[in-house]
């Protein structure tokens, strides 16, 4: 394998890692609970038999079983950055090509990604060792058209970050903050340089403005028409959008922005690269979503600059830590780890979270505390952004033995190979080889190859993220998981409840893809990797089942409490305190894991909610959808996750208020859920005033009144609410309809 860093001594360490302290009592905890489950099934079976309990329970405990190794080995690492620059001189860092995806400028604002580029294009870094490539699957100007007036912002918006130690590098969020340089205005305690420096902010806030609101009344008229245009260049490169051009159905187009042997900014310091890729498609050929998108940009990429080191980047996903290239390269140089590591994955965390997370958008659990134990074991699963790897990962198992084969176009007589570093060439030449990176881009590129299944980005799943690193880990590929106490990267968070579920259901559909494929983890995946991570993937790729046990946890418990029937032990007996033990270890070891992250009391709550919610609504919809897809019913659909602001929307979301706002299935079932559990808990309580004593029916009125309390978003935006974001009256009619025609029947049979 080529040395990507040009330097092997490394006498100076660059990271270190420790041991969580919590391994043993995560182990005796873990030997605790496996016997309880035992314990639980005997007595289901043998004490109080109940089909769709046995089922319920055993399904829980299937679900911990596969959370084993997460808990396994937990590790924490840190990197020594300040030792690279002693170690590597900034000539000899590598290369790196930045891959930003977009689909949609109507969902996802062209100006959101031009920030995403920015940041990237702002790293702490020689900006001509900086190629960004922006794949617009959605085909469309609008998006072109950004690019090119953000790159004229650039110019000024590059000296000014790196002349004043910039930290937040993407301008809106830089501008939005209030701060230079970290530190608010007074904090300077020259009043004169303190002056220089809001006079230098200001001149680059007038020029931000003037290209967002040029980029934006664009965006809104729909279309890029020659008045907003500068010159004949400018209007050559919308040529191809013709009248028969559509997002479905257009040619290959290749736009490139930047050049660095050609543009400079204003201060006379080379640009980074920049490319516009939007790749063919064709009506009646595959595509293959984002993973499709990637394959095109390893591929146009590998032939213009052809960088060793690769970072992924969400299109909202902005720096927001300018050092992070050079943290993941403490890893990525390091030659006890080189040979065989793929990626490093930084977590993904988000900006604009309401205060509790009331949607627990931030994912903490998937994002944070799962990949410290995945790192323990083998590496941290690929999340989709904010991961940097090595371009040869993609092209077969370590140790890939030489240079990793690019078609690259035979040289001119003209060139002087001595005159220009390898990783030069591409864009010295990239005027003579756009038409062959055009059909490295063709979608019937990939027709009888092995793109997909053995090099690049691994189609098969909906999350190509999350295939390709397992795919990557079964062929031998290690990762690392590095997690600085500064974000490296900030993205946008969803803030309608249905923008959530939509999202948790696309991703555990194509988690179901891979569970239920021939590279299953619990078989394919352990007898490849090891059997901990193997149960690692296999609890996200079964992710999906969790809404079996908590849907019959949240109808049958409360139908039974209306018809008086005991699911559970009394609290009498003996085998309730297995009851109350099981739960309240599980749920007092996973708060205990949050609140290690930073994260508060009532975060955690929230996510316990919200995954009760999902177990009855996005859970529950994909594992019906994946059982039509393998029925051949056809219903697959990729929906696009809105990036787009409604300002009631946003506001509601700050004042934590839950959105509901429309007509969506989800809601109808989680609105039945919440009104069975209601009638139950009232009519309960009922009993308890009544009767004296429910001591067969305690553990089922604690179950309801917990869900009632979960519950109360619902209620409210049911019964309470006037706003736009409460559930439609039709929602509410339905829904009330059926809770209580099921309560009635249920009544009627018990009496």
């Amino acid at each position: 394998m080529a040395d990507i860093g040009g330097e092997k001594s490394m006498p100076l360490p660059l990271h270190k890692l420790q041991v969580s302290t919590c391994v043993g009592i995560n182990r005796f905890l873990a030997f605790l609970h496996t016997c309880g489950i035992f314990a639980l099934a005997y007595y289901r079976l043998a004490c109080l038999p109940c089909l769709p309990m046995l089922i319920a329970e055993l399904t829980f405990g299937l679900s911990w079983a596969l959370s084993l190794g997460f808990r396994w080995k937990p590790i924490f690492r840190q990197t020594l950055s300040e030792n690279l620059t002693k170690i590597i001189k900034e000539s000899s860092l590598p290369a790196i090509d930045v891959f930003v995806c977009t689909a949609d400028p109507f969902k996802e604002p062209p100006i959101g990604v031009v920030n995403t580029a920015l940041s990237a294009m702002a790293f702490d870094y020689p900006t001509d060792k900086i190629s960004v490539y922006v794949s617009d699957d959605g085909g469309s100007e609008l998006t072109l058209f950004a690019f090119m007036e953000a790159a004229k912002f650039a110019k000024h918006w590059l000296p000014f970050c790196r002349s004043h130690g910039i930290q937040l590098r993407s301008p809106e969020a830089y501008f939005t903050s209030g701060m230079v340089n970290g530190c608010s205005y007074g904090d300077y305690n020259d009043i004169k340089e303190c002056q220089r420096q809001i006079c230098c902010v200001d001149a680059n806030m007038v020029r931000y403005e003037a290209m967002k609101d040029k980029v934006e009344s664009v965006v809104s008229k729909g279309c890029v028409s020659y008045d907003v245009l500068a010159n004949q260049e400018e209007c050559l490169a919308f040529k191809p959008w013709t009248s028969h051009f559509t997002p479905q159905d257009h040619p290959t187009v290749i736009q490139v922005v930047l050049e660095k042997g050609k543009d400079v900014d204003v201060s006379g310091h080379p640009m980074p690269n920049l490319v516009y890729l939007s790749r063919e498609k064709r009506k009646g050929t595959q595509h293959r979503f984002k993973a499709g998108a990637l394959n095109a940009l390893l591929r146009v990429s590998g032939l213009l600059s052809h960088a060793p080191i690769l970072l992924t980047l969400d299109c909202d996903m902005y720096c927001s830590d300018p050092s992070a290239p050079r943290q993941a390269l403490c890893y990525l140089l390091d030659p006890m780890l080189h040979e065989d590591l793929a990626f490093v994955q930084f977590p993904q965390r988000f900006q604009g979270v309401a205060k509790t997370d009331i949607y627990h958008c931030e994912h903490t659990r998937l994002f944070r505390i799962n990949p410290i134990g995945m790192d323990g074991i083998w590496g941290a699963p690929y999340v989709g952004t904010g991961a940097f790897f090595q371009r040869c990962a993609f092209y077969g198992p370590p140790p890939v033995p030489g240079p990793v084969p690019i078609p690259v176009p035979q040289e001119d007589e003209d060139w002087d190979s001595d005159s220009d570093s390898e990783s030069d060439r591409g864009f010295i030449w990239v005027r003579k080889v756009l038409a062959d990176a055009s059909q490295l881009a063709a979608c019937t590129y990939e027709q009888g190859t092995d793109w997909g299944s053995k090099i690049g980005f691994r189609y098969g799943s909906l999350v190509e993220d999350y295939y390709t690193g397992y795919r990557l880990h079964c062929e031998g590929w290690k990762s690392v998981f590095c997690n600085p106490k500064r974000p490296a990267f900030l993205g946008d968070v969803p803030i309608t409840l249905n923008d959530l579920l939509s999202q948790c259901k696309r991703w555990c559909v194509g988690l179901l893809e891979v569970g239920f494929s021939k590279y299953c983890p619990l078989t394919y995946g352990s007898s490849r990797i090891s059997l901990l991570m193997g149960l690692g993937y296999a609890h996200y790729a079964f992710w999906a089942l969790d809404s079996i046990p908590i849907t019959i946890y949240a109808l049958l418990p409360p139908l039974a409490l209306l018809y008086g029937t005991s699911l559970f032990p009394k609290v009498s007996d003996y085998w309730f305190f297995l009851y109350a033990y099981l739960p309240l270890v599980a749920y007092a070891q996973d708060l205990s894991e949050f609140l290690m992250t930073g994260s508060s009391f009532k975060r955690w709550y929230n996510s316990q909610r919200m995954w009760m919610i999902k177990g009855v609504t996005a859970y529950a919809f994909a594992l019906f959808q994946f059982s039509l897809q393998t029925m051949g019913i056809p219903s697959l659909s990729f929906n696009v996750t809105s990036k787009v602001v409604d300002a009631d929307q946003s506001k509601r979301y700050e004042q934590e208020i839950f959105e509901f706002g429309v007509a969506s299935p989800f809601f109808l079932t989680v609105s039945i859920v919440a009104l069975i559990n209601l009638i139950a808990f009232g009519v309960g309580i009922l009993r308890v005033i009544m009767q004296g004593s429910l001591d067969g029916l305690f553990l089922q009125l604690v179950l309801c009144g917990f869900l009632v309390v979960n519950c109360w978003p619902v209620y409210e935006a049911m019964a309470l609410r006037m706003d736009g974001g409460k559930i439609p009256a039709k929602v509410t009619l339905l829904s009330s309809s059926i809770a209580v025609v099921a309560c009635m029947v249920v009544a009627f049979l018990a009496y």
